[in-house]
C-alpha cells in the first residue's frame, strides 16, 4: 500500500509513504471527522491511499490573494 501526497490545487505531488505496515492511526487520519476524512482522502481501488493537501506554493498564493478560492481550479 502507498500513501501518495498531492496538492488539491495544482495536482503535484507531494510526497509517498510505500509501506505496508503504516496504520491510520500512525499517519494522523483518526484525528479527522468523517467529513475532512471524505474530503482529503481517497481510496484506490489498488489499495493505494491519495491524501489531498496544500502545497507552499499554493498555501501562499491562497493567503495573498483570498479570491482563488472562489474558482473551481484556482492555480491548475
Amino acid at each position: 500500500m502507498a500513501v501518495n501526497y498531492v496538492c488539491r490545487h495544482c495536482k503535484t505531488a507531494m510526497g509517498s509513504i510505500n509501506n505496508d505496515h503504516i496504520s491510520e492511526m500512525q499517519l494522523g487520519f483518526h484525528f479527522l471527522t468523517p467529513e475532512e476524512r471524505s474530503d482529503i482522502i481517497a481510496y484506490n481501488p489498488n489499495g493505494d491511499v491519495t491524501v489531498n493537501v496544500v502545497c507552499d506554493y499554493c498555501r501562499e498564493a491562497i493567503e495573498n490573494n483570498p479570491e482563488l478560492l472562489l474558482v473551481a481550479n484556482p492555480l491548475q
